[in-house]
């Protein structure tokens, strides 16, 4: 047995209704697209594998027949924050991150692994990264950060916790390690990061200093074009009401 929870059950009903609620209702402008045969793509980027030994590009065809455009200076990238980012992005309609794009919502809080040599999902348990990185549902959004960073354009907003243990910005996370290097700087006119303090958490990191500091400095590196500001308003407004 795994360390990690099994698979969502009731999975395959799960995603073929996401997709027709993204397609239908939360996000019509996609166009259409062919639910049942998404749903086969990612399942066989994992199914009758060792689940130790699933690749971010086991996902490639996932990926094709769920990709759409990101529309220019919505995206919006975290890190410790995903439930904050979903109210303030809703759905979409403000900013449209990594699981507001169809790819990334159809794995939204879901988990699921096979087994070697079964055609089934296991549902009883599932590796973790800590037991192994190359598990299905740690390749899938690794996969899916790619392509997220690449489709991305405009005015890039970074929305970090500056309450967070170890720091706003993580080394080794997803934005550092797959968001990042596959920005395409010729489409990215700015990048905005913004850091929020947990409502009456502690004040651990802040524009300027600690893995902030770590992060601009990268970024201008690279070439972009930075601005930083401490407890934006209207996330903060959101955070208050929540």
């Amino acid at each position: 047995k795994w360390k990690g929870e099994g698979t969502t059950q009731n999975l395959e009903n799960i995603v073929i209704g996401r997709c027709y609620d993204y397609i239908r209702i939360v996000n019509p402008a996609v166009g259409e697209k062919n639910c049942s045969q998404i749903w086969e793509a990612f399942k066989n980027a994992f199914i009758n594998k060792d689940p130790c030994s699933i690749l971010p590009k086991d996902y490639e065809l996932f990926i094709n027949l769920s990709l759409h455009t990101i529309p220019p200076n919505k995206s919006l990238f975290w890190e410790n924050n995903q439930l904050l980012v979903n109210s303030f992005a809703d759905r979409g309609r403000r900013y449209m991150s990594l699981g507001d794009t169809l790819f990334g919502f159809l794995g939204d809080f879901l988990n699921w692994c096979g087994q070697a040599d079964s055609p089934g999902l296991d549902y009883e348990s599932c590796p973790t990264t800590m037991e192994c990185e190359n598990n299905a549902v740690e390749s899938f959004w690794r996969m899916a950060s790619i392509t997220y960073a690449r489709h991305s354009s405009g005015v890039i907003h970074v929305l970090l916790n500056g309450s967070a243990d170890g720091g706003a910005y993580p080394q080794p996370g997803f934005f550092a390690d797959y968001e990042i290097p596959n920005l395409q700087k010729g489409k990215i006119s700015q990048i905005v990061i913004w850091v929020v303090d947990d409502i009456e958490g502690p004040d651990i990191d802040s524009c300027g200093t600690h893995s902030v500091k770590t992060l601009e400095t990268r970024l201008k590196i690279l070439g972009y074009d930075v601005t930083c500001t401490d407890n934006n308003k209207s996330v903060m407004f959101l955070l208050c009401l929540d």
